[in-house]
């Protein structure tokens, strides 16, 4: 067995005014990496002002190890904390248990508990609050008998803002939870009868998915315009020409789609909220609504930080295919991303290492565009076949129409004009080569029918 503890005083000298809190963590074996956590309470507003980690077997009664926890309450206290953050799914006896050994006020914050403080600071629209808030529900559920006999112990209020608990609150939480679904299901129809209409219009429709920070929003501004072309979409300013990409998790938590600029295709671009490891099922399907743009989409680009160990990139492939594959049906291009931060020859060994989970990824830096071209010519590559198409039609007002609707909906390769006829020579999607030939057809046949 090990153990770590440390004050982190340089960090409570150089944080914000944010609160102060110690993170913690526990495992079976080896050592605790603390990296991921302090990210996060770095993005819930939290400065970082001490840590500790223990490797050992789960203590049922506190998680750690009493004596560790008593050393986490000295730490506390040395560090004038606020908040304890353990980076462990920790139990509600095991929160109450812990946070009895704090010195009072001081809060203690699970790792799930964190991540849903986190979304509901980013829930600018009212899906995203929604799913937040099913979330919240989700997560207090199955601990709604436990923490009723913490507060007849304690005599105080129930966890998460929710009231006092009696014997009615798991009933009350099970008709929040109907009552979100549903009006997430009426939202979900919305978008899903827009992305119609889009495919409707010859419009393919593209996923950027992956972890958060692997630099999804940087990638979605070097590939798209600058309009967001969905007024229900939320607008987020780390989208913005002028902003700086935030070196922080969870900076983009709705969809957010916008018009990416392609040689022959008209592509909508969808950025969501970004993956995390170790993320229970819940919290996923919580947030189904969002993932909705993911999978359903023509094509998805799985964005990856190159820069990383390749075992941290690894795991990430293998999470995210988990996440993708279990309902997404569209293909998918993984992206290495940050291949400005590589040394030379690095790229190539990585490739190499992770050839059996990303067998053909394409390298780029969203951040100097190297790479951006060739990404933007296999995303065109990837997409469902188009089909060539070839119409001759008389020169008409109602031809015309159609040949401007044509240009709209697909990519002309060639228009020519010879006497009182105009020859289109396209390709579209299979939708609009159909429509584009029951036009020609009805025009060709009003002439027949005229004269009879």
């Amino acid at each position: 067995m090990s153990d770590g503890a440390g004050a982190g005083a340089a960090d409570a000298d150089s944080g914000t005014d944010g609160r102060r809190a110690v993170v913690a963590k526990r495992v079976d074996s080896g050592a605790a990496d603390l990296s991921e956590i302090r990210q996060l309470a770095a993005a819930a507003g939290y400065d970082v002002v001490g840590e500790l980690t223990q490797t050992r077997t789960e203590d049922a009664a506190f998680m750690f190890g009493e004596g560790k926890v008593a050393e986490l309450r000295d730490l506390v206290r040395h560090a004038d904390a606020d908040a304890v953050i353990i980076d462990n799914d920790v139990g509600p006896y095991q929160t109450f248990n812990v946070g009895g050994k704090l010195p009072e006020g001081v809060e203690v914050v699970d790792r799930f508990t964190l991540i849903l403080e986190i979304f509901g600071q980013r829930a600018n629209t009212r899906k995203a609050q929604l799913q937040v808030e099913l979330a919240e529900l989700r997560y207090e559920l199955p601990r709604a008998e436990a923490k009723a006999s913490l507060a007849k112990r304690d005599e105080r209020p129930g966890f998460m803002g929710l009231g006092e608990y009696d014997e009615s609150v798991e009933r009350d939480i099970k008709r929040q939870i109907s009552g979100i679904r549903d009006e997430l299901a009426s939202i979900a129809g919305k978008g899903e009868a827009r992305r119609g209409q889009r495919r409707d219009s010859g419009v393919d429709l593209v996923a950027l998915a992956g972890y958060t920070n692997a630099g999804k929003s940087t990638l979605m501004r070097r590939l798209a315009d600058e309009l967001a072309v969905d007024e229900n979409a939320e607008r987020h300013r780390d989208l913005d020409t002028t902003a700086e990409s935030q070196d922080m998790l969870f900076t983009t938590l709705g969809t957010t789609t916008r018009r990416a600029e392609m040689e022959k295709r008209d592509v909508l671009l969808t950025d969501t909220v970004g993956f995390i490891a170790d993320l229970p099922h819940w919290l996923v399907e919580s947030f189904e609504s969002t993932l909705d743009s993911v999978y359903r989409a023509d094509l998805v680009l799985l964005v990856v930080d190159a820069s990383e160990p390749v075992e941290a990139m690894r795991e990430t492939l293998v999470t995210s295919h988990d996440t993708l594959y279990e309902r997404n049906e569209a293909p998918v291009v993984t992206v290495f991303n940050k291949i400005d931060r590589l040394e030379p020859g690095a790229l190539a060994d990585k490739r190499a290492a992770l050839s059996g989970v990303a067998p053909d990824p394409i390298a780029v830096s969203a951040k100097t565009g190297a790479g951006v071209a060739e990404l933007r010519d296999r995303v065109e590559d990837e997409l469902p076949d188009w089909e060539r198409e070839r119409l001759v039609l008389p020169v008409s007002d109602e031809a015309m129409s159609l040949v401007s609707w044509v240009h709209d909906h697909g990519y002309v390769a060639e228009e020519t004009y010879a006497g009182d006829q105009v020859t289109v020579d396209f390709e579209a999607k299979p939708s609009i080569v159909a429509r584009a030939r029951a036009k020609a057809a009805e025009m060709a046949a009003a002439p027949a029918e005229a004269s009879a």
